[in-house]
């Protein structure tokens, strides 16, 4: 062999190594910590979750956003989860919403979604403007009219991951009866 197909053999392997190589990027595990991240709500206020998991524990629920349509599911999830808000308030839990998507036009969409919906003041909906957080929760669900596998993490106040939930499908998300004993169990 020349110098030069040596070379490119040795790149070719390198490359193929690396394609192989799974993502360095993880979604949050029982007992790990939680990734610390920072997303701007819809007043434009950033949001920071280890401000958040200072006051007590967090309820972070990972919508779809908008792959093209508003999702039924998650309009159905946060509907079940503003029922048990006066729940949630006793818990002392913030419940933080996090809506994804290609960054034109994510606010519209996120207002479309918010319409007609009271969120009291310890929910809280943020956006994720070309996925940056759902990329670092390695939650990118990288396919035709999708966005971010739906799923939900209860954070307790040291920052800790007490339940985790990651659904491969519209469906399956947790309920708000999923996450409450836990919030009462004093995390």
């Amino acid at each position: 062999m020349t110098r030069g197909k040596t070379l490119k053999s040795i790149l070719l392997h390198t490359l193929l190594v690396i394609v192989a190589l799974p993502s360095l990027a993880a979604p949050p595990q029982i007992g790990g910590k939680a990734p610390d991240f920072s997303l701007k709500s819809l007043k434009g206020a950033a949001i920071r979750l280890s401000d958040l998991n200072a006051g007590g524990p967090v309820v972070l629920v990972v919508l779809r956003g908008y792959p093209g349509y508003q999702c039924p599911a998650c309009n159905q999830q946060v509907q079940d989860y503003l029922r048990n808000a006066g729940d949630f308030a006793a818990a002392g839990a913030q419940v933080l919403l996090v809506y994804p998507g290609p960054g034109a036009n994510l606010d519209a969409r996120a207002r479309e979604f918010t319409a007609g919906k009271k969120f009291p003041d310890h929910f809280e909906l943020v956006l994720d403007p070309d996925y940056e957080f759902t990329n670092l929760y390695d939650l990118r669900w990288n396919a035709p009219n999708e966005t971010a596998y739906p799923a939900t993490f209860v954070i307790d106040r040291s920052g800790k991951v007490v339940y985790a939930k990651i659904s491969s499908s519209h469906g399956g998300r947790s309920k708000a009866a999923d996450v409450l004993p836990l919030l009462r169990g004093g995390n």
